[in-house]
């Protein structure tokens, strides 16, 4: 999916095709829904971000052509995780899953809560 120009979540979910990759998706929003309880959800740069309530973007998920991305935008978090990613598909700020039923949904739920916990440095 290219940049998607919908308003909101529910639109950007409503163009996803794929059914496996719906899914996937929709998981991963429940996820940041209950563990970002406290964000707003909005979409940012063509896909579903996640904010403190007048903030910066923390974490954003995509459908791209070969892979769902999950954006982790703070780089505290990410070092702290350095461990558990090692052996993940990352680019510069995001995980690369390219195949849905080997999401690691635990490491997403882990992240989240992590970013929630406290403020931090967003690049």
């Amino acid at each position: 999916m290219t940049r998607s120009t919908s308003e909101d979540v529910d639109g950007y979910l409503a163009e996803v095709a794929d059914p496996d990759r719906l899914t996937a998706l929709v998981r991963i929003r429940e996820l940041c829904r209950t563990e970002l309880a406290e964000y707003e959800e909005v979409m940012a740069y063509g896909m579903p971000a996640y904010r403190r309530v007048g903030g910066e973007p923390e974490i954003a998920f995509a459908s791209q052509k070969q892979y769902l991305s999950f954006y982790l935008m703070r780089p505290g978090v990410r070092d702290a995780f350095e461990e558990r990613l090692a052996d993940q598909d990352m680019g510069k700020g995001c995980l690369r899953f390219r195949r849905m039923e080997r999401i690691d949904f635990d490491l997403v739920r882990d992240l989240l809560r992590a970013t929630a916990a406290a403020p931090g440095e967003v690049c």
